[in-house]
């Protein structure tokens, strides 16, 4: 009896799968299209988006609570897929299930280039480098948070930061929310990130930490932004979905990849920050240290895991909570 009540349950799920895949693949392929290069083409779309994304847009649909805005962490490794997977949710809970969503970075609340000059004069010279915790502007992602579940909800703008650029834009340019979102997904690469023990940060893990931050005063202030306000902020999440990929090796990999496309999708190269091959590696390695923990912390706190193949593809999913 119960195993023909489950079946009943799975085949009346799989219905609304379908009819949803239905009424969304056209967005979704549109979108994915805009991604691609000729180099670079989506493989296994159908796959991506009926198994994976529509199940997990019906676990946050099922969330949801009209008088209180859901927040929803997404987190992965650079070069994971987080844009765009969130973008894909995006589509599918406004085509589909009708809701109000907001799609926000944690990027685009990295302090400007003259707080991070700043902060590296005061602190570490590394923190000029965008990325790290610390380097965003945790007071206004709260104050973000605040104003969007405010009863008496009243339009505001949140920045946009250009990566090009490595600066935030100018405010004509800021994102404006004019309602109340249902749903906010929250992505970032160390969204839902812990702090580590002081023991950990003893030993180096690659050559910039043994080059440029010999007495771990970096990683040490990084840890501490992780153990305060960021934890503090990652509270404030209903729920975490994980990319996982195999290792940090094919992150790197996929982040180079990333960085080529933003050159060609680019059109105004002037002033451009644009990293080279051996500026990726570097950059990656003030991540290394966060990633590679959260390989292992990620899978005990997060509610959905994504495993990704060595082919950048979602291979398996993973519902905790």
């Amino acid at each position: 009896m119960v195993r023909t009540i489950l079946l009943i349950k799975n085949n009346f799920f799989m219905q609304e799968v379908n009819d949803c895949f239905s009424k969304v693949k056209k967005d979704c392929f549109k979108f994915v299209s805009s991604q691609e290069t000729k180099k670079d083409r989506f493989k296994n779309k159908n796959k991506m988006i009926k198994s994976f994304l529509i199940p997990v847009s019906f676990w946050i649909s099922k969330k949801i609570n009209k008088n209180k805005t859901l927040i929803i962490g997404l987190a992965g490794g650079q070069g994971s897929g987080k844009t765009t997977i969130s973008s894909i949710l995006t589509l599918i809970l406004k085509k589909y299930f009708k809701l109000k969503v907001c799609k926000v970075s944690i990027d685009d609340f990295y302090k400007t280039r003259k707080d991070r000059k700043l902060l590296a004069k005061r602190k570490h010279d590394l923190l000029m480098t965008r990325g790290v915790p610390g380097t965003h502007d945790i007071n206004l992602i709260l104050n973000f948070f605040k104003k969007i579940k405010d009863k008496n909800f009243k339009t505001f703008q949140i920045p946009t930061f250009n990566k090009a650029i490595d600066d935030r834009c100018p405010k004509a340019l800021w994102q404006k929310i004019k309602s109340k979102p249902d749903v906010v997904i929250f992505e970032g690469w160390c969204v839902g990130a812990k702090a580590q023990k002081s023991s950990q940060l003893t030993k180096p893990i690659n050559s910039l930490e043994k080059n440029y931050d010999q007495d771990a005063k970096w990683r040490s202030y990084v840890n501490h932004q992780l153990r305060t306000k960021y934890s503090l902020l990652f509270k404030k999440l209903d729920g975490l979905l994980y990319l996982k990929a195999k290792n940090f090796g094919l992150l790197r990999k996929w982040r180079l990849k990333q960085e080529r496309k933003l050159w060609l999708q680019t059109k105004n190269k002037k002033n451009l920050k644009i990293m080279s091959g051996d500026d990726v590696i570097n950059f990656m390695q003030t991540y290394q240290r966060i990633t590679q923990q959260m390989f292992k912390d990620a899978l005990k706190s997060s509610s959905i895991i994504m495993d990704l193949n060595s082919k950048h593809q979602i291979q398996k999913i993973k519902f905790r909570k």
